[in-house]
């Protein structure tokens, strides 16, 4: 019976640490792309300054 609450603490912990990664995995990427929209909205911001100046 031990051996039975054995493997199920290592699936539990398998599932844990594999959402935790993902989790990580998400949170870096949200990241990457935040900065990235930063970046093209001050492209855009630019681009729309200087088209003002023309006309």
């Amino acid at each position: 019976m031990d051996q039975n609450f054995w493997y199920l603490f290592s699936a539990y912990t398998l599932i844990w640490v594999g959402l935790f990664l993902y989790l990580f995995t998400i949170a870096g990427r949200e990241k990457k792309l935040e900065a990235e929209i930063a970046e093209l909205k001050a492209a855009v911001e630019e681009l729309e300054s200087k088209e003002e100046g023309r006309a």
